[in-house]
């Protein structure tokens, strides 16, 4: 008796899976790694404000534009050969970043490497989808991929600041040389080609103008987070949706669209890309507050605060490997919409944080990563296996764009929120006898009243430094009031949307669904 299972993977998938795991433990790590290197960085290339900025910014700038066009370039050139084209350019630009000796130099290095950057993960994923066509192994697969991303953001940091302390600053830019040259090895041999033989030659112009718009509603994000609203960042955000909306009529026009539009009227595939973006939205707004609490309040240094984030790090990795065992008996509708739900309860515990509460703070934050992990696991997978195998690299490239943009408006509203809050309640708290300056600095952030507090005589400083922390406690709790509201939001569109879907162990067949478009493995396609 034939079966219509898809055939399942073997030692050489799974061998292939741990290769395709060190980019994107690599991304992860280029993205946190470089914020301890700063001061030292600073003392060697003396660098201006402005290109200061561009140091830090220009990485994930490059990597949140040019996701579309990679993906796509992936799924018409062949996603091996672009992942170790990506792999190959990334080594290069570490070295050349880490031996920098100007910051023009360092900025152009960081930009190489978000060009990279951008083509790791949409091929990463993609490949995932080819290698693992039974829908259980593909959801373990993924969500060894997500973990890998976990554990590269926690251990950036931590190694980063190892090197720090026996080496110069460009040596935390050579942590990825020896992962590239390990994948650059092994992938040829390890991992499969795949590619669209219909999909046509990339349309440059589309290239174009999907990297201005995403760029320009990143920066313009940014800039409000940073400095507020203001009609700078406005006109930029402006600029970047007008182009987005010329950009998506381009395609109607297409034979071969760069991005198939056909791929957001997908009622899964739009469904969990919303679902994606309000979850890494309400962490990125909180995930700032917290970093911030465990320095600015706590006063704990940079690695010291790495290593007390580890815990949440651990939940991550433990939520995203948990979630494709659930969906074995539980419908991917629950699952979802229990993590969210669970995140909004951990959001819920961030509200109840004061001025010297760690073990509060850390049960909180632990209750966010093991409920956002499964999310994140889960709605990666059903937006790579609803997509046609042929469209995999463009979905990869939506789930990740769709990720920066939370990420980003995170930080930007929620951001936005508690530093109001923060500047509402220290004018309400700032102590009697204050000098104007001191008073018009510590208004700013936390920070910059501890700056304001160093030149003040230790009792008025001691005033203005628990007004300080009592103000800043008030916003992360503003914060986290919103952020729980946006994953209970979460929660209820996943119960709405995404009830048609079985568990990916329902026997072919033996599913009552909503829809006729999900084959044997239980994942639609």
């Amino acid at each position: 008796m034939l079966s219509n299972a898809p055939p399942r993977a073997g030692r050489r998938e799974w061998i292939g899976l741990a290769v395709l795991a060190l980019p994107t433990l690599l991304i992860s790590m280029d993205m946190t790694v470089l914020y301890l290197a700063v001061p030292h960085l600073t003392a060697d290339l003396q660098p201006s404000p402005t290109e200061l900025l561009w140091i830090m910014d220009i990485y994930g700038f490059l990597i949140a534009g040019a996701l579309v066009s990679a993906g796509a370039l992936g799924d018409r050139m062949g996603r091996r050969r672009i992942l170790l084209v990506g792999a190959l350019v990334f080594g290069a630009a570490s070295v050349i970043a880490a031996y920098s000796s100007s910051p023009l130099m360092l900025v152009g290095a960081r930009a190489l490497l978000g060009l990279a950057g951008a083509t790791l993960m949409p091929s990463t994923l993609s490949l995932v989808r080819v290698m693992f066509e039974d829908g259980r192994q593909r959801g373990l697969a993924v969500a060894v991929v997500m973990t890998s991303f976990s554990i590269g953001t926690t251990a950036g940091p931590l190694l980063g600041g190892v090197l720090l302390e026996h080496l110069w600053w460009g040596a935390v830019f050579l942590l990825g040389v020896p992962v590239m040259v390990l994948l650059l090895v092994t992938g040829p041999v390890l991992l499969p080609e795949y590619k669209d033989p219909e999909g046509g030659r990339i349309d440059l112009p589309s290239a174009g103008l999907s990297l201005i718009a995403v760029l320009c509603v990143v920066y313009a994000i940014k800039q409000v987070a940073a400095h507020g609203f203001a009609l700078g960042s406005t006109a930029v955000a402006v600029v970047g949706l007008l182009t987005g909306l010329v950009f998506a009529r381009r395609q109607q026009t297409l034979a071969h669209p760069l991005l198939d539009l056909s791929l957001l009227r997908d009622r899964v595939i739009n469904t969990s890309l919303g679902i994606y973006l309000m979850g890494l939205l309400a962490m990125g707004g909180t995930q700032l507050f917290i970093t911030l609490y465990l320095q600015e309040v706590l006063e704990f240094s940079p690695l010291v605060a790495g290593v007390w984030l580890v815990p949440a790090a651990l939940g991550t990795i433990v939520g995203s490997m948990a979630a494709p065992l659930m969906v074995r008996r539980l419908r991917p509708v629950t699952v979802i919409s229990g993590s969210m739900v669970l995140a909004a309860v951990g959001f819920g515990v961030l509200t109840l944080v004061g001025t010297d509460d760690l073990p509060l703070l850390l049960v909180g934050y632990e209750l966010v990563a093991l409920g956002l992990s499964p999310m994140i696991a889960l709605c990666t997978d059903l937006i790579i296996s609803t997509a046609p195998p042929q469209r995999a690299g463009a979905a990869s490239a939506l789930s990740e764009t769709s990720g920066e943009l939370g990420l980003a408006l995170g930080v930007a509203l929620l951001g936005s929120l508690g530093t109001a809050v923060y500047r509402l309640q220290i004018d309400d708290r700032m102590p009697q006898g204050l000098p104007a300056r001191a008073e018009e600095t510590a208004q700013g952030a936390i920070g910059a009243a501890r700056d304001a507090a160093s030149a003040l005589p230790d009792g008025l400083a001691a005033t203005l430094l628990t007004a300080a922390r009592e103000a800043f406690a008030s916003g992360l709790e503003a914060a986290s009031i919103a952020a729980s509201a946006v994953a209970l939001g979460g929660a209820v569109l996943a119960a709405l949307r995404l009830r048609q879907l079985p568990p990916t162990g329902t026997p072919a067949g033996s599913a009552t669904t909503e829809t006729d478009d999900l084959p044997a493995d239980g994942t639609p396609r």
